[in-house]
């Protein structure tokens, strides 16, 4: 017999092992330390899942049999295979519990570390594992924090056996005993057979050492003390337990068979090498105590440990060596306190390596079915990106921001708008109502649906129909989102009425542009189809809404909802998106599963160096916060070449407001590395099988010169659902490390009040109120506000002369952006694009293009509330021919027109340098190219 052996046989203290893994069960070595050594029991935590996990492949095919039948949460997975070998262990002890009438024979599952700090949750989490593992002899672990005491009590009195964790201090322990005691009575009195409770109240022993040692050190006497306050200590609290289960309430319960909770030693190996490594076993050997070994302890404990009663030897020593203690200003409550704090960060810390561990598994498991991710970032900028990962993990950012925390950003309202993080599982459970309406639609034989919308209600759908195109045998697809009166009647000539269908997209029902289309396409309907027209739309808005009112007034065909707490340009996956998706015969469970492919891989439980959301946030954050690179540029390739015009709206209107914030770049051809500034941040979303060899080259090159640069792989165009939710949380992350509310727009705010200001005016009086140009010819005129004009005054007058003095204005790091409210076609976008890009070549500097008033609810929050680096170019027109609008005096003209004076005045009231050039007479072709020649003429 080993010493090991005489632990139990002479002295009656348990060994139970520190330590669990796959394959030490199933090769049967656990079985034989029960045989060998009276093994009388285990214990689990995260980090020992962690080394069996990550560093071992005997966990992966359990994993890929999870994930060839479709895919989990890193949790589940986690949660799979620790409860499972939970459950093996618990059988192999099974006989041990049996022969000790269920005094020992316990393995042990930690409740999640994260909950550490909350009673309620914490006792949700132990019922739940206490459950799932359906074992007699399982313990659930609950660490004595302040929050934990009311927890053990409470499971206690549910007849849930626990292991206390995370002991210290003599007087946490009484306290631990007395919740005990308190909750088995509980459960006595309910009729409970309190003979089936056991406990145990873990004393962790090295870590006490470790930490008194250093403030010795730090102290420089007392040096005797060093290696002798955790046995000390230890020893005191085995004299508390023995007070504690002998006193009058004990023996009351002790009359109906329950159990004393004994004491465990825990951290039983020995941090510091000039002590014995069997320390902390040999020292506290004692009559119903448990000691848990990790393997390395119990192999030296067998081959020379020495085995003697040490547990109530010189007690008197150990008051005086914890009297010392005082004496040297050492408050062993206060070293508690701290070790408490660590050991909870600690598990944490474990707890993140574990699921970090399963995450990348998973990962590699699921391949190509999850988008890719790679990062070249540079050295300096990685670090800064590694910086905010680590302080994101060590806050437990991302767990907060699934909890709907404000105070991850600045603590305002940001609560109330992440309804968008649980959209995909809510739109999974209704995906049979979208397939109805789908079939209905089909079956009626529209051959056209047109989104009648602005902003997150139709910038999504846009890149829907680009990217899944018409589908035969469904409508197709198609955007309103402008007001000029040509687009409008573009749109109108492309369908034939009486095979359309329109959604009306409005969360809100205010918004100004949604209304006008829904007045005037109704007004249409009803002079085709007469009283039928109703069931020519639908209506996508929240739930009392003027727009659902209308939509019921006017015997709309459905009304869908949208969620509240759900921001307009969070609205992709919820039914802004998808009802114009179903429409177009787009598969939504299935564009739905691929979603939750990058809801799950950026949720709460997955460590933020594991999160692809994270991820990519924390480099967009830390690019422009720390580095100046706030120009993001995205590239796609062909096949999902319109995702940036949804994306630009998200990074831009969430991020660019109090100075601050991020600019997105979309539609710049990639260039030569020279043509860039040193403040761009690239990602390319580049799709397998589509991608252009000339763009490769080309994003190659920018890497090779030491851009940022971030690339997502899609192995087919069906996963771009993926890049919606994973840019969502990415600009969310990015928000934070702005330090800003990403989910307000107070700038686009103001350009719609000064537009409806206007607008509503002119309504009144018939026309909007009269201009003075800066300058004007036979076929343009230049406008500015006072400070623009005394800017620009100075020099030769004329349309070119002035254009080239705007853009003399451009410095370096400042952006271009020509922004446009005329119709959005194809000869206008290229005279623009052309001109755009010799701005780039020519200064280096990041460019935009845009079409208003579509802008306005996207790139227009971060041009007025952003960094003060653009220069802008606005172009108006007059229109060819007015078009008016049913039940209004004014026609789409003065629309167009008012959003355009209310966007250039809110730029002008915020200090921006704006210039405003006017098409007169209609010929609206000829005046765009004759203002692109002079945009590339000024900077050629």
């Amino acid at each position: 017999m080993s010493a090991l052996n005489a632990l139990f046989t002479d002295y009656e203290q348990a060994v139970w092992l520190d330590f669990v893994a796959r394959g030490f069960i199933a090769k049967g070595e656990l079985e034989a330390l029960v045989v060998k050594d009276d093994l009388r029991g285990v214990t689990s935590n995260p980090s020992i899942f962690e080394k069996a996990i990550g560093h071992s492949s005997e966990y992966d095919d359990s994993l890929k049999a999870v994930l060839d039948q479709g895919d989990a949460r890193v949790i589940d997975l986690y949660e799979g295979l620790a409860i499972a070998d939970v459950q093996a262990a618990a059988d192999v002890l099974r006989r041990v519990y049996e022969t000790s009438d269920g005094a020992d024979g316990y393995v042990s599952l930690e409740v999640s570390p994260y909950l550490a700090l909350d009673t309620e949750e914490t006792l949700i989490e132990a019922r739940r594992l206490h459950k799932a593992v359906a074992r007699d002899n399982l313990m659930v672990k609950v660490p004595a924090t302040p929050e934990g005491l009311p927890a053990i009590r409470q499971l206690t009195a549910e007849g849930i056996s626990v292991n206390v964790t995370l002991l210290f201090s003599k007087s946490t322990y009484e306290a631990v005993a007395k919740a005990f005691i308190d909750g088995l009575t509980e459960f006595g009195a309910k009729g409970g057979d309190v003979s089936k409770v056991a406990s145990v109240a873990s004393f962790f022993i090295s870590r006490i050492d470790v930490l008194v040692d250093k403030q010795l050190d730090e102290k420089g006497e007392f040096e005797d003390l060093k290696g002798k306050v955790a046995i000390a200590n230890a020893k005191l609290a085995y004299q508390s337990y023995k007070r504690i289960f002998s006193g009058p309430a004990w023996e009351a319960l002790d009359a109906k068979g329950a159990k004393a909770q004994r004491l465990l030693w825990a951290s039983t190996g020995t941090k510091n090498k000039a002590y014995p490594d069997t320390l902390y076993v040999s020292e506290l050997i004692g009559r119903n105590t448990v000691n848990t070994m990790p393997p390395a302890t119990m192999d030296a404990f067998r081959d020379h440990g020495q085995a003697r009663a040490s547990l109530e030897e010189n007690v008197g020593e150990a008051e005086a060596v914890m009297a010392r203690l005082a004496k040297a200003g050492i408050d062993i409550e206060a070293v508690a306190k701290q070790l408490v704090a660590e050991g909870v960060q600690l598990f944490v810390d474990a707890a993140d390596a574990v699921l970090g561990a399963v995450a990348s598994k998973r990962a590699a498991l699921l391949g190509a079915r999850l988008n890719g991710h790679a990062c070249k970032l540079g050295d300096v900028l990685q670090g800064a990106t590694d910086k905010t990962i680590e302080s994101w993990r060590a806050g437990g950012a991302i767990r907060r921001l699934w909890a709907h925390d404000k105070t991850v950003w600045t603590g305002t309202d940001e609560d109330k708008w992440l309804g968008w993080l649980r959209i995909v599982e809510d739109g999974l459970a209704k995906v049979g109502e979208y397939q109805a309406f789908a079939e209905e639609i089909r079956s009626e034989g529209f051959t056209d649906a047109v989104v009648l919308g602005m902003g997150g209600s139709s910038l999504g759908p846009e890149v829907i129909a680009a990217t899944y195109g018409e589908r035969e045998g469904w409508p197709r697809l198609r955007i309103l989102d402008s007001t000029d009166p040509d687009e409008v009647r573009t749109v109108e000539a492309a369908v034939n009425l009486e095979k359309t269908l329109f959604i009306v997209a409005s969360k809100s029902g205010s918004t100004l542009e949604p209304n006008v289309f829904r007045d005037y396409f109704l007004g249409r309907m009803k002079e085709v189809v007469g009283d039928r027209a109703g069931r020519h739309f639908v209506a996508v808005t929240d739930p009392g809404s003027a727009m659902e009112k209308a939509a019921q007034a006017d015997g709309f065909r459905k009304i869908f909802y949208g969620v509240p707490r759900i921001g307009g340009r969070y609205s992709v996956l919820s039914a802004f998106g998808l009802v114009p998706a179903a429409a177009a015969g787009v598969e939504i469970d299935e564009f739905l599963e691929s979603a939750h492919i990058m809801v799950r891989s950026c949720g709460p439980m997955v460590p933020p160096a594991n999160n692809p959301g994270v991820r990519l946030g924390a480099a967009i954050g830390s690019a422009a916060l720390e580095h100046g690179r706030d120009k993001v540029t995205i590239i796609c390739s062909p096949g999902v070449g319109t995702f940036g015009t949804w994306a630009e709206q998200l990074i831009a209107e969430s991020t660019g407001k109090e100075g601050k914030g991020v600019i997105p770049i979309e539609g710049e051809p990639v260039g030569v590395p020279a043509v860039y500034g040193r403040d761009r941040f690239f990602i390319y979303l580049r799709l397998d099988g589509r991608a252009d060899a000339q763009q490769d080259e080309a994003v190659k090159g920018l890497e090779s010169e030491g851009h940022p640069l971030v690339r997502i792989d899609l192995e087919k165009v069906e996963q771009l659902a993926q890049e919606f939710f994973r840019f969502e949380i990415a600009t969310a992350v990015a928000g934070a490390v702005l330090g800003i509310n990403p989910f307000d727009q107070p700038d686009v705010e103001a350009s719609k009040i000064e537009t409806k200001k206007l607008f509503s005016a002119a309504e009144e009086t018939g026309a909007l109120p009269a201009e003075t140009p800066l300058f004007e010819d036979d076929t343009i005129a230049l406008y500015a506000d006072t400070a623009n004009a005394e800017a620009l005054a100075q020099g030769e007058g004329g349309v070119e002369a002035t254009i080239a003095r705007h853009l003399a204005r451009v410095k370096e790091d400042d952006y271009v952006a020509l922004l446009g409210y005329i119709e959005r076609n194809a000869a206008h976008h290229a005279a623009l694009q052309d001109a755009r890009l010799a701005v780039r070549d020519a200064r280096k500097v990041a460019t935009c293009l845009e079409f208003g008033p579509r802008f306005l609810h996207s790139t227009g929050q971060a041009y007025k509330g952003g960094p003060s680096s653009g220069v802008f170019l606005q172009i108006t027109a007059d229109p060819s021919q007015d078009l008016p609008i049913p039940g209004r005096r004014l026609g789409f003209g003065t629309v167009i027109a008012a959003q355009a004076r209310g966007d250039f005045s809110v730029l002008a009231e915020r200090g921006r340098r704006a210039l405003r050039v006017h098409v007169k007479g209609g010929d609206v072709e000829a005046g765009v190219k004759r203002i692109a020649a002079a945009v590339k003429a000024a900077v050629g």
